[in-house]
Formats: C-alpha cells, structure tokens, sequence
C-alpha cells in the first residue's frame, strides 16, 4: 500500500502532471498529421526528456504513444487519410459518417471509444505484468539468456513479407550495439581508433536518425501533389447514451481482442483494429451498416487500437521484450532514463511501476478531453504545409540528437542513420528489427558470457535448467511452425490433387 502510494504520490506534481498534457497534445497532433505516427513523434521527443526528472520524461513519452494512435483516427474520418496505420479500419465508416455531414458525430464515436479502449487496457496491465514478473524473478542470467533468444523472435514477426532482410537488419543492430569498450574485458572493439568511438554508437541519435531523419529523406525524395488549402473547420458531438445501446457488446468484445492482440509481440495496433473490425462486420446487429458510415466499425476499431496501447506494456516491462517498433523505442526510452524493464524493475522499483500505470490512466482520460475540447482545432493542423513540416522535424530531430550528450559525434551519428534508414528502407529492409537488435545485443550477450563462466564453458548446461529449456523449446518451435505448417498444407493440397484424379 505505501508503494502504491508514492506511485501516484509521482504523478500528482506540477511537472508530471503538465507532461502528461503536452505529451497527449503533441501525440494528437502528430496522429493528426499524415505518415508521421507514434514512432516517429516518441523519437522527436526522445532526446528532449534526456535533461527530464525520469517521471515526468516517462509521462510525456506515454501521453504522445497514447495520443498519437486516437490522434490518426481524426484524419482517417475528416480527409479519409488515416494519421497512423492503427487509424486505417476507422476511415472505413468514419468517413462516410462525414460525408454524410456527421464528421463531429464520428469523431466523437472515435473519441470515446478509444478512452474507454485504453483504460481497459490499463486494467489489463495492471493485472498481467506483475504477475508474469512475480514469475520471472526465478530468472538468472542462464534464464536471461533464454529469454534475450526468445525476444529476437520480434524481429520474425515485425519482418513478415521480407523475412531474409529483417533477419539481416537484426544482425546489423546487433553489432552496432558491440561498438565501443567490452564491459567484461575492457576492449576496443570496432573503434578505428578513434576516441569518440569508445563510447559507442548512443542508441537515441540512432533512433531519431532511423525513424524521423530517414522518413524525411523518403519525402523528399518522392514527388509530391500540391493538395488544394481546404479549410477544415469541424466540432465533435458525443454520443448520446441512449446511443449505445446494443453497442456495448461490440465495444467489450473489441477491448479484449485489443488487449490480447497488443500483448502478442509483433502485432501492433493495426493488426488488432482490423481483427475486431472484421468481427464486428460478423457479429454486429448492424453488421449490414458496416462500411456506409455506421459507428459499429469506428467502435471497434477505435477500442481496439487504443486497447492496444496498454496491454503491449505487459511484454515490455515485465520481461523487457518489445514486441513492435513503438514498444522498442519504448523501451530504450526506460533504458535512458535508469529504469531496466523486466523482472527487478517490479522488485525494486514498483513505486515507478504503479506511477506508470497511474500516468496511463490519466494520459487516458486526458486523451478524452484534449480531444473534446481541441477537435476542430487539430482539423485545422492538416493545413501545414508539407515542406514546413518536414523542415521542422528535421531540425527538431538533429538539436534533440545533439542535446543528448553536447557530442558533436552524436550529430554525425544521427545523419549517417539517418542516411542508411534511408537506403536500406528504399530497398524493402524494415527498421524495427534492427533498433530490436541494438536494445537486446548488451543483454544477450553479457548473460551469455555470465552464464558460461558460471557452468564453466559448459553451453550444454543452459538447457538443464526447467524455464531456460522451456524458453529454448518455444523459440524452437515458434520458429518452425510456419515450416510445418506449409509441409502440412502442401500435404493437403496433394492429398487433395489425388482424389481430383480418382
């Protein structure tokens, strides 16, 4: 009870308190504005919350997650261009709904259901990951080892449709995380003997390098339409009460498919608004409605996305597994500011934990009401020009990278990042796994090397031991399902073929 005391004894301060706003205002906006999403608005902040108290920095990176993902669902229904891929399933009827002339109606459908999402979302937290780390306190580092295997798993699943290129990404952030001095032999490794080097290739400049300079260099490169200045000028009218009725077993139903979607590493958002939009098209009463503007579908798609949000923190802070690309850089964003997910984060620091699970619950509810009250004004945001914008993040970016450490090798680090971000996703390489790869190298590799000195050279041993087996079995077999699974399906077809012949 005294922790959970001083857990919202953090937030209830001046400083946390306005983070939480900004951070949610700044997530709205970025969700707001076309191809920017929650990636690419937590790694412009990123470097700024460095010089932050650490829960304030936490909060305002939770409010601009929170926010970014309902903040696409206010494009996806204005202009029918979803803000962010979660946002994709809510253009579906929210548009139709503004074509209609209810825009303020959608939105406020879209507002609401993504606050309630979210909150539930947060019960889930709450419940799941102290008890998945309660379990995990059994861990040493045989078992850290394991598990830093069965974590590069996500770079599988966030590198579906370009298997061999996301595995090869991987690889390459696992050796940008080797550069610098070796913590157990004190060696130089991969340093030309240059000084700067020694401290190795800082993980935030790379970030911001990967995520936001290389999405601006793939603008400018591409030709651009010059869109005419429309001028986007609409409210939001919340559902009346009498309005849910029948519609609250759609919005259960889309919490919970959100919520175990979110905690499946390498799912996302998107994966689980389309998931519950498709059962809603199967299972609601207005099921014949769906896709003419109808606020079933922005119900369960709105709920699920923002469902998402809360439940993708179970992996990640309880064993420190991301399980997307907004959770990875979550992730480094805990590493910066001194918190080390996993396990010892809920035995020796669970008054942060319960202050992270409080900022969720109020990032939530301010999420409601920024979008209440500043609806009509974030339409007027999609009015910013391209070329302003894309200037501006570029210079917020390189000052956010440089403020990190005063290092000018920091800038060089951002813009040749930044440069290689570009190329490789020019050439259909994801990047996800490659920040997966530099956040689990130090971990994989440090308790591999314990581990052995603690067996004495004896590999064979890990896999004596109940949890790491059971680690070294699941990756085993997760890696070679889809194997079997097409063998299995080839099989079918052939049995199949044969009876077509008879």
């Amino acid at each position: 009870m005294d922790t959970l005391a001083l857990g919202l004894e953090h937030i209830l301060t001046l400083p946390t308190l306005a983070a939480i706003v900004v951070g949610t205002v700044l997530g709205v906006v970025v969700g707001v504005l076309p191809g920017l999403g929650s990636v690419i608005g937590i790694t412009m902040v990123l470097p700024f919350t460095f010089t932050m108290p650490q829960i304030p920095a936490l909060a305002l990176m939770l409010g601009i997650y929170c926010g970014s993902v309902y903040g696409g669902s206010i494009s996806a229904i204005v202009i029918n261009t979803p803000g962010t891929p979660q946002a994709a399933a809510t253009a579906l009827d929210g548009f139709p709904m503004a074509q209609r002339g209810d825009a303020g109606l959608a939105i406020g459908w879209a507002t609401t259901a993504s606050t309630i999402g979210g909150l539930f979302s947060v019960g889930v937290l709450v419940l799941a990951a102290p008890q998945l780390a309660a379990f995990s306190l059994n861990f040493t580092v045989i078992e850290y080892f394991a598990l830093g295997v069965f974590a590069l798993i996500c770079i599988a699943n966030v590198s579906r449709g370009a298997m061999a290129k996301g595995l090869l990404s991987g690889v390459i952030g696992l050796f940008l995380a080797t550069v610098g001095v070796d913590q157990v032999t004190g060696d130089m490794r991969f340093t030309f003997d240059n000084f700067e080097m020694t401290a190795g290739i800082s993980l935030i400049p790379a970030i911001v390098g990967l995520f936001a300079l290389s999405e601006m260099f793939v603008r400018a490169s591409e030709s651009h339409v010059v869109k005419e200045s429309i001028a986007y000028k609409v409210g939001i009218r919340l559902p009346r009460l009498t309005d849910w009725r029948g519609r609250l077993g759609i919005l259960l139903k889309s919490c919970l498919i959100g919520s175990f979607v979110g905690a499946l590493p390498g799912t996302g958002a998107a994966t689980a608004a389309f998931i519950s939009y498709s059962e809603a098209k199967r299972s609601s009463r207005n099921r014949d409605k769906l896709g003419t503007g109808e606020p079933d579908g922005i119900i369960s798609a709105e709920s699920a996305n923002n469902a998402v949000t809360g439940s993708a923190m179970v992996p990640t802070l309880a064993l420190g597994i991301p399980g997307d690309p907004v959770t990875a850089v979550m992730l480094g964003t805990f590493i910066v500011h001194g918190l080390t997910p996993g396990p010892r984060l809920f035995s020796e620091h669970l008054d942060l934990v319960y202050a992270i699970f409080f900022i969720l619950v109020a990032v939530n509810v301010a999420m409601f009401i920024v979008g209440a009250i500043g609806a009509q004004a974030f339409t007027r945001v999609l009015r910013v020009p391209e070329p302003l914008l894309m200037t501006t993040v570029v210079v917020i970016s390189l000052i956010g990278a440089y403020g990190v450490r005063g290092n000018p090798i920091d800038l060089i680090t951002a813009f040749v990042a930044g440069i290689g971000g570009f190329l490789l996703r020019k050439n259909g390489f994801p990047l996800a796994p490659m920040v997966i790869g530099m956040v689990l190298s130090q971990m994989i590799e440090n308790s591999l090397r314990q581990g052995l000195l603690i067996t004495r050279g004896d590999f064979l041993a890990f896999f004596q031991r109940p949890i790491s087996l059971t680690l070294f079995v699941l990756t085993f077999a997760i890696l070679v399902w889809p194997l079997v699974r097409r063998l299995l399906g080839r099989g079918k077809g052939a049995t199949l073929d044969e009876g077509n012949l008879e």
